[in-house]
């Protein structure tokens, strides 16, 4: 039989698959489900820093932005009863949660300030989260505001995090960042034990007959997971900490390509909606063939066999594949005209 279990934040899980942050595990019946179903964790939705200032009735100054020079401004953040589950429920959930299965329960943590970020990390520390996940959401509007100085915000949250509590610290990344590598590196030594690669930001919409600003939502599809999949594999071997990988994981194919890149888990969300929770189960039943088919005895004997330190020609991920592509693509155009 092979041995499907992975390491992750100095968990081993039973498997790669990772359920992450969904409206789905904010029941309990769903996530006893996930946990039959073969998930080996679950990320718990994402409780947001906004929430706890809204209850509170106050704003930090990070968190109303230009309210000294537009009343609408305060419109930025939503309404209380937006948030799908409030600071204490949410922290009571994950309690539940915790004592409902045996699998590890993350907790995920979406912040703005330094003492937010903190101050929620304890907390749910308290509750039993196994780990933490930082879902990073940095957004540059301010043309005075440089990368750096955005990357360094980031670093010191991290790290005012990673100094507080003691179970581990996983950092969710977008991918617009310009040196992958580098951040990551950089969020290793602020403390972080690894990172998700990578957030999926849900882009707003024109109405143009209502001239409105809407708010849309996709499930990812399994082109979205190239990407990902690039830079877990040029991370992979350069840090000492774990990769996740979300974001276009649908298939058994694609969980295995994410191990393969070097992940150490596999997140799925956008398949369960589809599918239903039950769909990790068949995913899991295709990769254990898979496996058993070329005899191998472990999955993570897989992990980083593509990665770009494994591989005899490092060209796919560099420069030369962009060229290569583009050629290929030229000359086909070409011999079709023919």
């Amino acid at each position: 039989m092979t041995d499907m279990s992975m390491h992750y934040l100095g968990m081993k899980l039973s498997g790669p698959i990772v359920v992450a942050s969904t409206p789905l595990s904010e029941s309990i019946d769903n996530i006893r489900h996930m946990e039959d179903a073969g998930a080996s964790a679950i990320v718990l939705t994402s409780l947001f820093e906004e929430q706890l200032a809204l209850e509170s009735g106050t704003l930090d100054d990070d968190l109303s932005r230009g309210t000294n020079s537009f009343a609408e401004s305060l419109d930025f953040l939503p309404e209380l009863s937006d948030y799908r589950m409030t600071h204490e429920g949410y922290l009571e959930h994950l309690r539940r949660a915790r004592e409902a299965v045996n699998i590890p329960i993350m907790a995920s943590l979406n912040g703005a300030t330094s003492g937010g970020w903190v101050h929620l990390a304890k907390e749910m520390e308290e509750a039993g989260a196994n780990a933490i996940e930082l879902n990073t959401f940095a957004l540059a509007t301010d043309r005075s505001q440089t990368s750096a100085a955005l990357e360094l915000q980031l670093l010191e949250l991290v790290s005012s995090v990673c100094d507080a509590v003691k179970v581990p610290v996983a950092v969710k990344l977008s991918q617009s960042f310009t040196s992958v590598p580098n951040l990551c590196g950089r969020l290793e030594e602020a403390g972080a034990s690894g990172v998700v690669l990578f957030n999926r930001f849900y882009q707003p919409d024109f109405d143009i007959e209502a001239l409105e600003v809407r708010p849309t939502l996709h499930f990812s599809t399994p082109s979205e997971l190239l990407p990902r999949l690039h830079w877990a594999a040029i991370l992979y071997g350069h840090l000492k900490g774990d990769i996740a990988i979300t974001g276009g994981v649908h298939s058994a194919e694609d969980v295995l390509k994410a191990i393969m890149a070097g992940g150490s888990v596999a997140m799925m969300v956008s398949a369960l909606h589809i599918h239903g929770i039950e769909h990790i189960s068949r995913v899991l039943a295709d990769l254990r063939y898979w496996l058993n088919k070329r005899e191998y005895a472990s999955l993570a004997e897989t992990r980083g066999c593509l990665s770009r330190r494994s591989v005899p020609d490092t060209s796919p991920y560099d420069r030369g594949n962009y060229i290569k592509t583009l050629s290929s693509y030229s000359l086909r155009q070409t011999v079709a005209a023919f």
